[in-house]
């Protein structure tokens, strides 16, 4: 089985995996950032590094989900395949810090990796507001997430809304997590594993 957690920077992604990978005993998939060569010239010149950096996460979760699928294991996997060509290169090319040519390079790239797999048995999606982003970002510190626009943010979670409402690819679960502090109430975690009890035992 596969499961994806989806979410705005700050969300919460790599917590509730974690977390959800000890409580079910499943194999986790992270997404790679301490070791991403591209992330922190990104943040300091979206222009610059934004083909590249798309390029990068595009072929890492195409890998990601090629040795998930080749593997018996139930593995979650933090942050979908789909999230890097519905929601971040087309909100770097709408910001117009993504050209047009290396837009439609990137997407027709996505349109042949995307149909090569399978889409998650199970998608569950962190809503959050932007104020909830925000104090997440600067609670973790990480010094290249400093320069991260308002702007850009915002326009990420629209863009999630709009492609969620529109999720037709398998089992979507939509968590509001602004009010939840699951990583340090047991009740809030339980809270979010009931629902995904609650779906898996459809999937079965």
């Amino acid at each position: 089985m596969h499961v994806a957690v989806s979410g705005n920077i700050g969300s919460g992604k790599t917590t509730l995996s974690r977390m959800l990978a000890q409580h079910y005993n499943w194999v986790s998939k992270f997404e790679s950032v301490e070791f991403n060569p591209y992330l922190a010239d990104f943040y300091n010149d979206m222009e610059r590094w934004s083909f590249n950096i798309q390029i990068y996460f595009l072929n890492r979760r195409f890998l990601d989900i090629v040795d998930i699928r080749k593997s018996d294991m139930n593995v979650i996997q933090d942050r979908s395949i789909y999230e890097d060509a519905c929601i971040f290169a087309p909100n770097l090319h709408d910001m117009g810090l993504m050209s047009t040519r290396d837009f439609e390079n990137y997407s027709s790239l996505f349109s042949l990796m995307v149909s090569l797999v399978q889409p998650p048995d199970l998608l569950i999606y962190l809503r959050s507001s932007i104020p909830h982003l925000v104090a997440n970002i600067q609670k973790r510190g990480r010094e290249y997430e400093s320069s991260i626009r308002l702007d850009y943010l915002k326009g990420l979670n629209d863009r999630y809304e709009e492609w969620i409402s529109g999720y037709k690819e398998g089992r979507l679960l939509v968590i509001d997590v602004d009010k939840l502090n699951f990583e340090e109430i047991p009740e809030d975690f339980a809270s979010i594993t009931d629902k995904i009890d609650a779906v898996l035992n459809g999937l079965f």
